[in-house]
């Protein structure tokens, strides 16, 4: 059995993220630009529910 899903790789993301779509960083897997900088100026990942980037 394959993993295609995951957890955003950014600790206080609650988002689930496609392997095959989501953004590559150090070998690691985010949700949006937001989380794989760091959430650089308090930005993020803008999905429903999570404030990842105030965290």
């Amino acid at each position: 059995m394959t993993t295609t899903t995951q957890k955003c790789d950014c600790g206080p993301c609650l988002c689930t993220v496609d392997l095959a779509t989501a953004i590559q960083k150090d070998g690691k897997h985010y949700c949006s630009e937001a989380c794989a900088n760091g959430h650089e100026g308090g930005a993020c990942c803008g999905n429903s529910g999570c404030n990842c980037g105030q965290a």
